[in-house]
């Protein structure tokens, strides 16, 4: 099976903005703790898309 290089920590990035997203909606979550995820999840679909865009060849 032949994936890109890249497109594991883009999808779990997408995944853990997703939970951050939804940590960050419920009123009764620490505010600080869902920043964070969703900060995190970020960072991972950022950094998994520079590592598809520069190993597509």
């Amino acid at each position: 099976m032949n994936m890109r290089e890249g497109l594991i920590p883009t999808a779990l990035g997408s995944a853990v903005t997703a939970t951050g997203y939804a940590m960050k909606q419920k009123r009764g979550s620490n505010k600080m703790v869902a920043n964070t995820v969703f900060g995190f999840g970020l960072a991972h679909v950022v950094l998994g898309s520079i590592d598809l865009v520069q190993h597509r060849r």
